[in-house]
């Protein structure tokens, strides 16, 4: 019997858990793909929102607020890419300095420090950006972050303060017997005193397992473009359009790895695991964003993808018990700004929610902190050099474009968190995420991969179930 069951290792399943992990308790994550943050937590525009923008008293705006200044001491403790560079709201023509106006209300009374820059600021700030530009709101608690870490070091911390995970478990029933829970998956039986719905896109699937309920959740789509390092500063802030009904609008900005995102679009879609691109779709993105930003060189586009939000029908977030059991806890509809919202949620629903059903101690052995990563291209030449003198796997480079080493890779593999496929390996080191898209280093880590968990190259799947790269085998080595 369980203690709490997490269903879902997204962002926000990851911040439930690492939270609980403060406490003595048996509890288990049930994620259904075989990487944590796989869905929509990977594929988003990687922003650490500073709250300017929802509707000031909605669980929107207040988790998204607190959620922005935990990220600086949640960035230390779990090692990840953090950059407070701010945001700029830009109003291109006269008839939006209205809106702008109310936007800066909006930020005022969510307590986010703002202020109108005039075009000329604007231009002298960032010389890229349209010169018809006529201001735009700085919100400097804005910044970036590194989504996959973000989510991959907050389990990771969870595992190593004692909970525990399953991967590639779907949830296909859930009964309440005798006081508790039965959690069936496609594989287990499982049964808890608590269950915790952070299922993301299908979070209305599961609530609807154990009652009816008077929400839904519809996947939005936005498509992206993501751009080589061609050059850094080209755009210094993150970069938005006045939002409109269908969200934050096409922005423009770089990233914590010194790449560059373009996007997204905003498309309601009928499939909740549809996340194929369209030229159309991807056309009106650069047209909307080249409005902004003139010159984007998108002949550095090195790939583009998509992702599905989870928009839930109340247009807040769904963080509460289920009408029929105050053990049973829907985390729902987190659409943007989720990522940033997640640490917040993730102390709420522990502090606030499990702790009234359930009694908890705390961890005598809890530790917020996870064992630090070596980056050696933060390093300088000397203490790269010592690095690999005394381990020369930091010298032998596996992805040429990213140059991420051998050593990176064998430390990610060594940690409480599996790493059970090639995606889920890029998404902790960048091995493949560069130029060639993994063209000329797949081979070498689908071969690590084999070789760390004992199995043949053809098990390794690049994500999902089916998605084996290597076929068969052609050539036999000599008896």
């Amino acid at each position: 019997m369980k203690d709490v069951i997490i269903i879902g290792a997204g962002a926000v399943g990851a911040f439930i858990a690492r939270s609980l992990s403060r406490y003595t308790v048996d509890a288990l994550i049930i994620e259904k793909e075989f990487d944590v943050g796989d869905v929509t937590s990977m594929a988003n525009s990687a922003i650490a929102h500073s709250g300017y923008d929802p509707v000031p008293g909605t669980k929107k705006a207040i988790f998204n607020v607190k959620g922005n200044r935990m990220m600086k001491q949640v960035s230390e403790e779990l090692d990840v890419s953090f950059i407070e560079c701010g945001t700029l709201t830009v109003a291109l023509y006269d008839e939006q300095l209205p809106m702008l106006e109310e936007l800066k209300k909006r930020a005022e009374l969510n307590g986010v420090p703002c202020e109108i820059l005039t075009g000329e600021q604007v231009i002298a700030v960032e010389p890229n950006i349209s010169k018809n530009v006529k201001a735009a709101l700085l919100c400097p608690t804005g910044g970036i972050i590194n989504p996959f870490t973000l989510t991959a070091h907050a389990v990771e911390n969870a595992l190593d303060n004692g909970l525990h995970i399953v991967f590639g478990e779907e949830v296909i029933s859930i009964e309440r017997v005798d006081g508790y829970f039965k959690v069936t998956t496609n594989k287990n039986v499982y049964e808890s005193k608590v269950v915790v719905n952070a299922a993301g896109l299908h979070s209305d699937d599961i609530a609807r397992m154990i009652e009816p309920i008077d929400w839904s959740v519809s996947p939005r789509k936005g498509e992206y473009y993501v751009l080589n390092h061609f050059k850094p500063g080209f755009v210094n802030h993150v970069l938005f359009p006045l939002p409109s009904e269908k969200g934050k609008g096409i922005l423009v900005s770089a990233t914590t790895s010194g790449n560059y995102i373009v996007g997204p679009s905003s498309e309601w879609v009928e499939d909740k695991d549809d996340f194929s691109t369209d030229a159309l779709t991807l056309a009106e993105v650069k047209r909307q964003a080249t409005d902004m930003v003139p010159n984007i060189p998108f002949g550095e586009q090195i790939r583009v993808y998509a992702g599905c939000r989870a928009t839930p029908s109340t247009h807040d977030f769904i963080i509460e018990p289920s009408k029929k059991y105050k053990e049973f806890l829907n985390v729902a509809g987190i659409e943007s700004p989720g990522l940033v919202s997640s640490p917040a949620i993730g102390e709420y629903v522990v502090e606030e929610l499990i702790k009234a059903v359930l009694p908890l101690e705390p961890n005598p052995n809890y530790n917020p902190f996870i064992k630090k990563y070596i980056k050696p291209q933060t390093m300088s030449i000397e203490e790269r050099n010592a690095l690999i003198k005394e381990n020369p796997d930091y010298g032998q480079i596996i992805c040429g474009c990213e140059k991420v080493s051998l050593g990176e890779i064998k430390d990610a593999l060594s940690r409480s968190l599996p790493v059970n496929s090639v995606k889920a390996l890029k998404q902790r080191t960048r091995a493949g995420f560069g130029l060639c898209q993994g063209g000329f280093c797949q081979v070498k880590v689908v071969n690590i991969l084999a070789k760390s968990k004992g199995v043949s190259p053809l098990e390794i799947k690049y994500g999902r179930e089916g998605s084996e790269i290597v076929i068969e085998e052609v050539k036999k080595e000599a008896m």
